[in-house]
């Protein structure tokens, strides 16, 4: 939680909390009860009836109780919750809660406000970059859900890279058990920044790695992902490979499927040997519109693909679609009112 004081980067956080408490004379756990309640929900210090009214009043009037305001929130036909949320600065965040009828509630969180990586099939590359999120409004997204809702899964896939922004994304993580959220739960998504990858491999928490693939010919993929010329399809997935040996959970590749660009049976068979099927689980995901020139395969063309793949021993699944009416799905996220 934290709590921004309203000019351009001077954010307050937990710790900047726990000094506002020092100085007004209060007892060290009290730092930990206002976490316990914000954790759990609560929208204000006001229902944090175990605090004395005086400090509620003036934690009120001295630290903001989030970094981010609401600016716009959306509800699809299939419960999925988008958010559009502004930081202290004015940068648009978007953020979206997911519900299924396994009773899973699953977050889409943001690492950055735009993207600077433009891969040209996601509506977020389009948008200007602006700047990374500080932890506290990484947090703050899924605080602002748990509002809502309970919530027990969580991927970093929104806005930006989150290995770009890796400090600030594992910094919000190490909060998000206190929501229901465990490391196991916690999926981080990349294009393929190697350094990120090697950065997360080497920390011991069990945060699973997906890694947007998208396709496995290298001038394709460079074309569709301009990072590919920096940061080639064999060596991230040998990083991958690495990630995988010390952590031992399989790394999740996204593969979204672009009618007669990405989707034919030759392009799955080159996937299939480019993947091992012991390090990868593939997540084949319908494209959803933007405003870029494709369009999505259709149904068969996604079977055709998913069959080839476990020809070749691949874990294959397709994408269940949350939210794409109110642009709240895959590669869909662009702050529209920014």
């Amino acid at each position: 939680m934290e709590l921004a004081s309203g000019c351009h980067h001077r954010c307050m956080d937990l710790e900047r909390l726990g000094s506002t408490l020092s100085e007004l004379d209060e007892p060290a756990y009290r730092l930990e009860q206002i976490w316990r309640w914000t954790a759990q929900g609560a929208s204000s210090y006001e229902q944090m009836t175990d605090l004395p009214r005086a400090l509620r009043e003036a934690l009120a009037r001295i630290v903001p109780f989030s970094t981010l305001t609401v600016e716009r929130e959306t509800t699809a036909r299939d419960g999925t919750v988008k958010a559009l949320l502004r930081t202290a600065d004015g940068r648009p965040v978007e953020a979206v809660l997911m519900r299924y009828r396994d009773r899973r509630r699953s977050l889409c969180l943001s690492s950055q406000s735009g993207c600077p990586l433009t891969c040209t099939f996601c509506a977020t590359g389009s948008m200007r970059f602006g700047r990374n999120l500080t932890a506290s409004e990484i947090l703050d997204q899924a605080l602002h859900f748990r509002r809502i809702s309970a919530v027990d899964h969580a991927v970093f896939m929104g806005m930006g890279e989150p290995l770009m922004n890796l400090d600030n994304v594992l910094a919000a993580c190490a909060r998000l058990p206190g929501l229901g959220i465990t490391y196991r739960r916690t999926a981080i998504s990349t294009i393929g920044w190697i350094p990120g990858i090697e950065r997360l491999a080497a920390d011991r928490r069990p945060i699973r790695l997906a890694l947007s693939l998208h396709a496995a010919e290298q001038s394709l993929r460079s074309e569709l992902m301009p990072v590919n010329r920096r940061y080639p399809l064999p060596a991230v997935l040998d990083a991958c490979r690495r990630h995988y040996e010390r952590k031992r959970r399989k790394v999740f590749v996204e593969y979204v499927m672009l009618a007669g660009i990405n989707d034919s049976s030759a392009q799955a068979r080159q996937l299939a040997d480019a993947l091992d099927p012991h390090i990868f689980k593939v997540n084949l995901i319908p494209y959803n519109p933007t405003d870029s020139p494709y369009r999505g395969s259709s149904p068969k063309a996604t079977a055709a693909f998913r069959d080839e793949l476990e020809r070749h021993g691949l874990d294959v699944s397709i994408r269940l679609t949350r939210g794409r009416e109110i642009d709240a799905a895959c590669g869909q996220l662009a702050a529209r009112a920014a």
